[in-house]
């Protein structure tokens, strides 16, 4: 697993962050990746407590690790354009 976006200076609220500066908007959990427009990017925000992570699920293979039933972190679902997101992860080539 592995791309990230990072908000610097932020350990909280980061997912309130990409809506705001990224034009993210928040939505339901998807009941598959398949759901995810193709231009479209999904966005785990993993609430760890101390901090928050903000996951990009850039495949069904990292969606469904982020969507494990047996995780019981607080999770909220993003979506955004696929390449900002891309870029702003350095997925980007």
């Amino acid at each position: 697993m592995g791309y990230y976006i990072e908000t610097p200076g932020h350990t909280l609220g980061k997912g309130q962050i990409i809506v705001k500066e990224h034009g993210a908007v928040v939505i339901q959990r998807p009941a598959s990746y398949s759901d995810i427009p193709e231009d479209m990017a999904l966005i785990c925000v993993v609430h760890n407590f101390l901090f928050e992570a903000v996951a990009y699920c850039y495949d069904e293979q990292e969606f469904n690790a982020f969507n494990d039933p047996s995780d019981s972190r607080l999770k909220t679902w993003l979506m955004m354009d696929k390449k900002k997101a891309e870029k702003l992860t350095g997925r980007a080539k």
